[in-house]
């Protein structure tokens, strides 16, 4: 039987802090859990202050080390996604997709690689040349350009993907990103040799991403206006 076509809502957060997204984010997973919810999936876009997170497939970080990563002036998260360490930060497009795989295709795999091929369709349209890799996320040549970490709890997904636009790349020099020791880390400009700003970027992502998930796209915040974070509604 072939599924309806389905409808995600996208919903552009703006500049907002980790921990205010990640209640945003919880809120909205909580809401797909609860079967009597009329919530849509949802499209979560934002860009971070700067902030140091930690995956599930982590190793401990010490207090020490967590002191000397918050004096740099980014925060320090561990969270429930996918993956080892990484930065988010101004520059940097985060995508974070609250879905059920039950309108899609009730596979994690087939999940984490729809994304992957988003991201290397988003980077064939500015012209450059991506690819997947056994290390995860999206990469050019040796350098990442898409790190991706996501969580996914009875076919209701969370996290997703930070794309490096115009991201001030030393915050990388800090880490060992995603653990992988020998690689590096690039940017749609840096790979262009121009400024790529995350606004820039939104449209070509929306584009793939509907593409690729065979899904219709709405603009409209309804329902996240009903979201409550330290008992305030979020207004958009």
């Amino acid at each position: 039987m072939t599924l309806a076509k389905a409808t995600v809502k996208v919903v552009n957060l703006g500049r907002i802090s980790y921990g205010r997204a990640l209640q945003i984010q919880q809120r909205c997973v909580r809401q797909r859990l609860d079967t009597s919810s009329e919530l849509a999936n949802i499209l979560l876009l934002c860009e971070h202050e700067p902030v140091y997170t930690i995956g599930i497939r982590q190793k401990l970080y010490s207090a020490e080390e967590e002191l000397r990563l918050k004096n740099l002036g980014a925060e320090f998260f561990r969270t429930n996604r996918g993956g080892l360490i990484t930065f988010h930060g101004p520059g940097q497009l985060v995508c974070y997709p609250i879905l059920n795989l039950g309108c899609f295709k009730k596979s994690v795999r087939w999940y984490v690689c729809e994304l992957e091929r988003t991201v290397i369709g988003l980077c064939r349209k500015f012209g450059i040349k991506a690819s997947t890799s056994p290390d995860t996320g999206v990469w050019v040549g040796e350098n990442k350009i898409c790190a991706l970490g996501i969580n996914c709890r009875m076919y209701i997904t969370s996290h997703g993907l930070a794309l490096n636009c115009n991201t001030d790349m030393r915050w990388f020099d800090n880490i060992v990103p995603c653990g992988i020791v020998g690689k590096g880390v690039t940017s749609l400009s840096q790979e262009l040799g121009r400024e790529v700003t995350v606004p820039e970027a939104i449209p070509p992502l929306l584009e793939t991403f509907a593409e690729q998930f065979n899904c219709s796209l709405t603009f409209e915040d309804g329902d996240i206006n009903n979201i409550i974070v330290n008992d305030s509604p979020v207004r958009l």
